[in-house]
């Protein structure tokens, strides 16, 4: 799956994943390869990039939206630093 997280600054990242772990308003949930279109608010907290099955990174985020479509998630976050 193509994930993008981008920032009004800039572009945070673009790469193939295996899946990515966000911080809905109403609690966590996770997307991964072929998951269904979505649509759907993100609150403050921790969000997980897997990379693979064994490798991922973590950032800090502080509300957005992330919109699923076609085997692409786009994550629009207000800010996130590296953890």
């Amino acid at each position: 799956m193509l994930l993008e997280i981008l920032t009004p600054e800039r572009k945070l990242y673009t790469g193939e994943v295996y899946g990515v772990q966000l911080p809905g308003i109403d609690g966590s949930f996770e997307i991964l390869d072929k998951h269904a279109p979505l649509i759907a608010a993100l609150g403050t907290g921790s969000m997980k990039v897997l990379k693979d099955k064994n490798s991922a990174d973590n950032y800090t985020i502080s509300g957005g939206f992330v919109e699923v479509l076609n085997n692409k998630a786009t994550v629009l976050v207000e800010g996130a630093s590296v953890k």
